[in-house]
């Protein structure tokens, strides 16, 4: 069956003016289904929109939103209640780096916002409505950040194992009224983002994946039904079992401490 027949006509995709966001979009209107994209910047939305509409036989909505605004609970309900989405996918993520006494309190109470707070909305008025109808998928972008704490990305960790368990519960609750929840834990991706803030040379030991080829193993998940996490990329799920066999937690946490400082030009060592 496909996603189309099984969720319904219509997909929402938070974050979809770039990278991850935009291969989701794509993906999705690939797999026939129309594409609601959104994000904060209508230039770059526009664009995805128009390529949308360029490639695949599909139509594509575009709305501009501030996932920390009041009236999220609301501009979500709103559009559900027009469209009635089937699939919807939270991608936005904010995530400063550096030692956490010196990124301002203003930034780390927009992790929050962005990654959890959002999300939470998000999965309440989305998840409420699609279990009405007995049908509808919730997909969670968290990160294999979540499953370890780190110097320099303390709060946002801390964030995406907020979603990763979030979702997992989701994911055995509202499985039982028909919808599937599924959890996406990927490691460094190729995004415009991380292309920007990390050196080439630095990026490139970290095997960053493409953003396609996140999502196409997210979406062959998805087809399945096999939630509640997926960790796409055979490197990252050997070196999640390997790491959280062989290691102490105490060994792990400065494991990764000492290799994000090491990608970010040792910040607060």
């Amino acid at each position: 069956m496909s996603l189309k027949d099984r969720y319904g006509d219509w997909a929402l995709v938070a974050g979809a003016s770039e990278g991850l966001g935009k291969a989701w979009a794509r993906a999705l209107a690939g797999a026939g289904l129309n594409v609601v994209v959104v994000a904060m910047d209508r230039e770059a939305l526009e664009q995805v929109a128009a390529g949308i509409r360029s490639d695949f036989a599909v139509d594509t909505r575009v709305e501009v939103l501030d996932l920390t605004a009041p009236e999220l609970a609301s501009r979500m309900a709103a559009l559900d209640a027009e469209l009635g989405i089937g699939v919807a996918v939270y991608n936005a993520s904010f995530s400063p780096i550096g030692p956490f006494l010196e990124v301002p309190l203003e930034d780390k109470l927009k992790v929050l916002d962005v990654n959890a707070r959002g999300l939470l909305i998000w999965s309440d008025v989305l998840g409420r409505r699609m279990a009405g109808r007995g049908r509808g998928a919730l997909v969670l972008m968290s990160s294999l950040a979540g499953f370890i704490g780190s110097a320099l990305v303390a709060t946002y960790a801390a964030t995406k194992a907020f979603d990763t368990v979030l979702g997992e519960g989701l994911w055995e609750e509202l499985g039982r009224r028909g919808v599937d929840v599924m959890v996406v834990a990927p490691g460094t991706i190729r995004t415009p983002t991380i292309t920007k803030s990390t050196p080439a040379d630095k990026l490139a030991k970290l095997l960053p994946m493409e953003p396609e080829d996140v999502v196409r193993e997210a979406v062959d998940r998805l087809e399945l039904r096999s939630g509640p996490t997926v960790i796409p990329g055979r490197f990252n799920r050997w070196s999640r079992q390997v790491v959280g066999r062989l290691l102490s937690r105490r060994a792990t946490v400065r494991l990764f401490s000492n290799r994000i400082r090491r990608t970010y030009g040792g910040q607060g060592a």
